[in-house]
């Protein structure tokens, strides 16, 4: 049942690479092709609810399918948070607030069921749900928590994306170097992932003028799902050949 990738070096590069194109297309959806916040966000939600009804009810894990689906968490909470934000006009601040109290909710819910909030132990179809939507609600706060570093704490794009850096930083050490729990250092990594690659996103497709690189949303958009999926094909075959090995043992 269980259907989850491993936590490797090679995982969280894949996770900052899905985060921040999920912040381009996201981008490339709503502004540079104008369709707007709330046509993106049912459009892009849609897409995410059909990604996730293959992942659950596949029999196992799919490393293309798993990828598509966190993408899909990215590009949606991109489109949710930008939603939130500016056409309710609730603000990067306040959305902010509201989405990490729905996040404890979904963390609080998980652990009370499940009596536990592994990411490399998912037997349960309810537990699968709680963990995907985990995804999908930290990657909409990581996009308002990246944005609000970019923009209201006059950080700017690669202040705010320094930031985050030096706070993955410090999670990594204490992996390392405390007994605090791998678990609730998973989940810390992996919402501080979304706000760096939202951050990161705004470095590259901004104008120079406003900190940025001026690849465009596009350009940005093209070169990391090429990234992503160059990636994905190369974790594949280390696996297969691993599989094969232990097979042949």
């Amino acid at each position: 049942m269980n259907k989850l990738p491993q936590i490797t070096l090679a995982f969280w590069i894949m996770k900052i690479c899905a985060t921040t194109l999920g912040e381009t297309a996201g981008d490339l959806l709503s502004m540079t092709l104008d369709i707007g916040y709330a046509v993106s966000s049912l459009l892009l939600i849609s897409v995410f609810l059909v990604t996730l009804l293959a992942q659950l009810f596949s029999k196992k894990y799919h490393p293309a399918l798993y990828w598509l689906v966190i993408l899909s968490t990215s590009t949606a909470g991109t489109t949710m948070s930008d939603f939130m934000d500016r056409t309710l006009g609730l603000g990067y601040a306040t959305g902010s607030v509201i989405l990490i109290v729905a996040l404890a909710l979904i963390f609080a819910f998980w652990h009370y069921s499940e009596k536990s909030l592994s990411v490399t132990q998912v037997q349960t179809f309810k537990g699968e749900l709680f963990y995907w939507f985990a995804i999908l609600i930290s990657n909409t706060l990581g996009t308002a928590l990246g944005d609000f570093l970019a923009d209201d704490s006059g950080l700017g794009f690669a202040g705010g994306a320094a930031l985050i850096g030096g706070a993955l930083a410090v999670v990594v050490l204490a992996r390392y170097l405390t007994n605090i729990s791998s678990i609730l250092l998973f989940w810390i990594a992996f919402v501080l992932t979304r706000p760096f690659g939202a951050t990161l996103g705004d470095v590259l497709t901004k104008s120079h003028e406003k900190g940025g690189l001026d690849f465009g949303t596009v350009g940005s958009s093209a070169v990391l799902a090429a990234v992503l999926v160059g990636l994905i094909l190369i974790t594949t075959l280390v696996r297969n050949r691993a599989a094969s090995a232990a097979r042949l043992a």
